[in-house]
Formats: C-alpha cells, structure tokens, sequence
C-alpha cells in the first residue's frame, strides 16, 4: 500500500533539564493513512515523541516536519488514562473539545452523537463515569477526540489498563474504525501482539538513550480478523520484533 508522505521526524533529540537524553537521533517518517505504532520498554521516550509530535514540548535537537501546514492538522490526543470528568455524563464529557472552541452543546449535538455511535456508546449519553466499566469509559475518551473529526490521531497506550478480552475487543473496533475512517494514527504501546495486529508498521525503540532500532513493515491485508493472531505470518511477526528488543536491550547503545 502507498501513502503520501505526512510527517517525518529528523535526528530528534530529548535532554530534559536534570541532564536525563531522553531520546537521540529519532529518525522515521509517517505517511498519510498509516497505523504506525511505537513499541518498546519503560523509558525509551516512546509517549516524550508522541507530545513532541501534538505540539506539547519542543525538541533539543532535529526537527519535526509535516507536509500539511498547521491549519490543516486536526491532531486529537488518546491518553492511557481515560481522564473522564466525574461529575459530568458521558454527552457533556464528549462535548468538552468543542465546548473549549466555544461550540454550545445545542449545536455540537449531532457531532457528539455521532461519535459516540462510532464507539458504540449509544444508549450511554447520561451515564456517569463511575457507572462504566474500563473499556467504556476508554471508549468514552475516544469519543471525546473524535467528535473533533481529526486527521491525526495519536494514542498513548490507551488500553494498557484494560484486561485482554476488553483490550482485544478495543483493538478490533479501533481497527475497524481506521479502516473506515483513514485517519493517520501514532500508537504507543508495550504490547508487541497488540501492535502487530493494529499497524501498518511498528517502530522499534530501545532505551538508555530513547532510540529506533528498527521499523518493520507488517504486509498484511485489511479488513484484518481475529484470525490473523492464529497465523504463522503474525507469531513471526512478534518473533522477529521480540527478537529485536532483547538484541537492542543486551548491547545497548551499540545498536
């Protein structure tokens, strides 16, 4: 598959202020329509490059580049935490984005519906979040960015709290979701089954400094299945990223 290019990251580097590198010479490019997810241990500056890519810190050094200039980036950031407002139901906890832009939720009506419909959140609009589940109030979460109709979607293990049959369940809607909708998605995770079963590409990443150490393709047809966890091509897939974490993780800064 072939993707325009969107935005590519040159040479990046993270110092913070208490002399911690947090990353060094990140280098990879995302194309427009990709699910590229980052992948690697504690530390290795995967959710530090997801905020520099949303704009939320600046680079010591390289650069971040985009094809498409600032008024075209509708960028909407998923975090771990689903971050709900407890003493607001689900619609107004959707609604907030648009409420921040100054849209009453009057208007912001058919937009707040319509991204809860693609959650499945239906039926849901006046619950409360204590009166969720985890996989409902992550789904409310998603509402909330989507209902700003982004581009770019980055997402910071947004189910890493979750238990596996809610988390395979999310990953499989997710999916379905990109496959309709072509949004570009920045996806961090520590799940090497979760990223191989989502992206288009995993970027490899290996800390002490935060480093890629590799970017492996995953040549897979979509719609993508349940099926495709049973396969030979997916346990290679895992194989092969498995492989190159514990490589990067015993010779460190040499790779």
């Amino acid at each position: 598959m072939s993707y325009p290019s969107l935005l590519r990251l040159s040479q990046l580097d993270k110092v913070y202020a208490n002399g911690t590198v947090a990353l060094r010479g990140v280098d990879f490019a995302v194309q427009a329509g990709e699910f590229v997810s980052l992948v690697g241990p504690s530390g290795c500056g995967k959710s530090t490059v997801l905020k520099l890519v949303a704009g939320l810190g600046k680079p010591t050094g390289g650069q971040i580049d985009w094809s498409l200039p600032a008024a075209a980036r509708k960028l909407a950031f998923v975090f771990q935490d689903a971050a709900l407002m407890p003493w607001a139901n689900v619609v107004n906890n959707v609604h907030l984005p648009l409420k921040l832009e100054g849209q009453s939720r009057r208007a912001a009506r058919a937009d707040i519906q319509e991204a809860l419909n693609l959650v499945d959140l239906q039926g849901f609009e006046q619950s409360y979040p204590r009166q969720l589940s985890g996989g409902m109030k992550m789904r409310a979460s998603i509402a909330r960015a989507l209902v700003t109709r982004p581009n770019v979607l980055l997402m910071d293990e947004p189910f890493g709290a979750l238990d596996e049959m809610t988390r395979s369940r999310l990953n499989s809607d997710l999916l379905h979701l990109w496959e309709q909708k072509h949004w570009t998605v920045l996806f961090v995770t520590h799940n090497i089954y979760e990223a191989v079963y989502l992206s288009s590409r995993v970027v490899v990443m290996a800390a002490r400094p935060g480093r890629v150490v590799d970017d492996i393709a995953i040549d897979e047809p979509h719609p993508r299945t349940e099926e495709f966890r049973t396969t030979t091509r997916f346990n290679q897939y895992c194989r092969q990223i498995l492989h190159r974490l514990s490589a990067a993780e015993q010779i460190g800064v040499k790779v």
